[in-house]
């Protein structure tokens, strides 16, 4: 493993630890995407059904465990123990725009033609996306507290480093995997207007980021 493997797995969760504890000190997941947490959570799901079947090393299995146990603690968070504070309304990203052409992909790009590398990939390609009902939900209102921000910062972070990862794996071990890397490229792609916002206005003390008004 390379330090920019290391780093962006740190940088995961700390996001996901920001988030949480986000939501249970303020007791509210106003703000907060309830799809977008769902769809990370079938991510890991279905990412990690080898759980029990493979094992890699000790760091492997212990990152896979906590990182679903951490997502589906998530989706409890925003729709049972706090749902009162979950605003759905602004919440409305229909989530069949991303599933239905992720599971098509899923099944026309693959690298084998099996149950489980059909939901690897899936979870590939879902995980690019998945985030977008968040960015939806910020564009509606306008504005995001800072530390959902800081939340989406450290969520960016994690896939340029892994995209740093990629490119130290290809000149270090030749090892080139097209499928991860397009998407990761995608997701990246998604959260360089928020990067912008993010500098120049949340780390400049501002308390929230409200998005530019449209002329």
């Amino acid at each position: 493993m390379n330090v920019f493997r290391l780093a962006g797995d740190v940088s995961h969760l700390v996001a996901i630890i920001i988030l949480l504890l986000k939501i249970w000190r303020s007791r509210s997941c106003a703000g907060i995407s309830g799809k977008s947490q769902v769809l990370f959570a079938i991510v890991f799901t279905t990412r990690y059904l080898d759980l029990f079947t493979i094992f890699i090393s000790p760091y492997n299995t212990i990152m896979k465990v906590v990182f679903l146990a951490l997502s589906y603690a998530t989706v409890y968070l925003i729709y049972v123990r706090f749902k009162n504070t979950f605003n759905s309304e602004n919440d409305s990203f229909r989530l069949e725009f991303l599933l239905v052409p992720v599971i098509g992909l899923s099944f026309l790009e693959n690298y084998a033609f099996t149950p489980l590398e059909i939901l690897w990939t899936f979870s590939i390609f879902l995980e690019s996306v998945a985030i977008m009902p968040q960015l939806f939900m910020i564009t509606k209102t306008g504005e995001a507290e800072s530390i959902t921000t800081h939340y989406l910062f450290f969520l960016g972070l994690y896939r340029a480093l892994y995209i740093a990862n990629w490119v130290w794996r290809y000149h270090t071990e030749g090892f080139f995997d097209q499928i991860a890397v397009v998407s990761g490229v995608v997701q990246t792609i998604f959260y360089i207007d928020f990067f912008y916002l993010y500098v120049t206005k949340v780390l400049r003390g501002r308390g929230k980021m409200t998005l530019p008004m449209p002329v």
